[in-house]
């Protein structure tokens, strides 16, 4: 595995994404499709909003929360895990009920939340914090277990992103977008542990704040790029750009594979800093995107709580 290599750039790929929902997201983020349902889950976490995409009908659920939202996956039972201000809780779409909220020893709300997450090959569910004044290395990133448990397993993060786990399951891909890096660490399947953190892309200025990511189906790694108006195709061990998606938003937040054969990519955007100018030239900020691609993605792990 490399270590430290520089971001290189390997024109092969350039492609324009499709706007597949145009809405004003403020700050549009979590994306995660929904094998069941065939939808994509995702959320405005500014507007403290749970939103449920169906590419078919074109339509997008809403669900109104009390409180900032950061990311949702599956879970076993059939209902949702969602990451808030507060602390993760479990969430029914069918009832709107937030029930089982649980908070890790030393959160405070009052001045940290929590932002994106995924859950890992066995079901646990990784999930970062940062400060909501933007202090750097605030924040944390903590791991809950099947059974409640929660451990933290990173500190002195400052904006906890993008969360991958290499096809071999050896590794873990991880953003903290107050770096620009994409590190790596040593992970432990069977217990969920992780060590060994270094850098394994260092992104060159000026690409934009690396932000969410996800992987695809040949150990490609996807990240979207705040501030970039792109998503792009990193190769993780050689640092090449392999594709890059154009998109017509300057924040570029999350991408998730979804779709017939998980070959499309959706890509959540933010209105959320931009100025007015910006915002005229870039109407389209906070809609939701999609690209179409030859390389499918791999299916989301669900919460196995």
């Amino acid at each position: 595995m490399s270590i430290w290599p520089k971001l290189r750039p390997l024109p092969r790929l350039n492609r324009p994404a499709e706007l597949a929902l145009a809405i004003e997201a403020t700050l549009g983020e979590g994306a995660i499709w929904d094998a069941a349902a065939q939808r994509l889950l995702w959320v405005d976490i500014t507007e403290r909003r749970l939103m449920r995409f169906d590419p078919v009908s074109l339509t997008n659920e809403v669900f109104q929360l009390n409180s900032r939202i950061g990311t949702v996956v599956n879970t076993a039972r059939g209902d949702l895990l969602i990451a808030l201000q507060e602390g993760v809780a479990r969430f029914d779409p069918r009832t709107g009920l937030v029930s089982d909220l649980r908070c890790p020893v030393g959160h405070d709300a009052t001045r940290i939340r929590f932002n994106d997450g995924k859950c890992d090959p066995r079901g646990r569910f990784w999930a970062g914090t940062m400060a909501l004044d933007f202090t750097p290395q605030a924040g944390a990133l903590y791991c809950f277990e099947a059974d409640g448990t929660i451990h933290q397993r990173a500190s002195q993060v400052s904006i906890s992103n993008g969360l991958v786990w290499s096809p071999d399951l050896r590794f873990m891909y991880y953003i903290d977008s107050g770096s620009l890096n994409i590190d790596l660490f040593e992970y432990s399947v069977e217990t969920g542990t992780i060590k060994g953190r270094r850098p394994t892309v260092r992104l060159p200025k000026g690409l934009g704040t690396p932000d969410g990511m996800t992987l695809d189906a040949e150990g490609m790694i996807w990240v979207a790029f705040w501030g970039g108006s792109s998503a792009l195709r990193i190769d993780p061990q050689t640092a090449f750009i392999i594709e890059r998606i154009n998109v017509p938003a300057p924040h570029v937040t999350s991408c998730a594979f979804g779709g017939p054969g998980l070959k499309s990519l959706y890509i959540t955007t933010a209105r959320e800093g931009l100025s007015p100018e910006q915002l005229a030239a870039f109407p389209l900020s906070g809609s939701l995107f999609v690209a179409h691609l030859e390389v499918g993605g791999v299916p989301a792990f669900v919460y196995a709580g």
